[in-house]
């Protein structure tokens, strides 16, 4: 078996992501190693090329419909799928919803996230989060907002020091997450049969994967543009159980579904109805 090249941009969760599968392939004898690059436009034209086997993203980030020519081969492990609240301390107020002071400043980029946080807290104002996550952490120790919405993966990822700040954990049921929020995507050039199969033999999770394609399907179907949240979960017994909240812009009303059922045969169409 040749040695794995998995692309990576330089940031500190590009990173991780990159030596996550690493150290998985390495885990089943398989060699690999990471080439980094300057943007993700670089490592598809490198996927495209043949210079690279694959890359791992935040499946969260990924649109519903990649690029011709590459494919989403496989998904990782899912950790925790939920967001969070850090505040700085301080800057808490125990008696009001989610702990933020009245018209908060809060940095979140993601429409979805926004709209959610607005429809509880029509009060809070936002700023958009430019930068890694690290960077994220100093914006906010340096007052510019007064907290910030993140994963909790991400900074499980990251082992950052969290001293100075109050985090707010956000039920994935009331507080829903972007699809997929929490696994890896692993992609490939769509006619490397051998990486493909490399990457299903050794890396693909069906469970994440039978959670998370219900997830991005409603994405699909309800399009890459509104703000949209979407978690799904399956019980001991295998029921499917999906919560969803969708708006038309970050600052209108957020529409709210719930349902489970035994399958997942057409729970994603019924999901979108239910959203009106």
């Amino acid at each position: 078996m040749r040695k794995i090249k998995i692309g990576t941009r330089d940031s500190a969760l590009a990173l991780w992501h990159a030596n996550y599968a690493k150290f998985s392939l390495e885990g089943k004898g398989v060699e690999a190693e990471l080439i980094s690059f300057a943007n993700s436009e670089e490592i598809g034209a490198a996927l495209l090329r043949g210079d690279l086997d694959m890359n791992a993203h935040s499946l969260s980030d990924l649109p519903t419909t990649q690029p011709d020519g590459l494919v989403i081969a496989g998904v990782s492990l899912r950790e925790d799928p939920a967001d969070c609240l850090l505040i700085r301390q301080g800057e808490t107020v125990s008696n009001l919803l989610f702990k933020l002071k009245n018209s908060a400043v809060v940095g979140a980029s993601a429409a979805h996230r926004k709209a959610q946080l607005f429809s509880y807290r029509p009060d809070v104002q936002f700023v958009d989060r430019i930068g890694d996550v690290p960077i994220n952490l100093d914006q906010l120790r340096s007052g510019n907002c007064d907290a910030f919405i993140i994963a909790n993966a991400d900074l499980a990822r990251l082992h950052l020091e969290l001293d100075g700040f109050e985090k707010i954990n956000l039920n994935v049921r009331e507080f829903v997450p972007a699809p997929g929020q929490g696994a890896l995507a692993y992609f490939c050039c769509s006619d490397d049969l051998e990486t493909r199969r490399l990457i299903q033999q050794q890396l693909h999770e069906p469970n994440t994967s039978a959670v998370t394609n219900v997830e991005r399907k409603v994405r699909k179907l309800v399009g890459d543009e509104l703000p949209l949240g979407v978690f799904c979960e399956r019980d001991s017994s295998g029921n499917y159980h999906v919560w969803a909240a969708l708006a038309d812009a970050w600052d209108k009303p957020v529409r709210r579904v719930r349902l489970s059922q035994s399958t997942n045969l057409g729970l994603a169409e019924k999901v979108v109805e239910g959203l009106g």
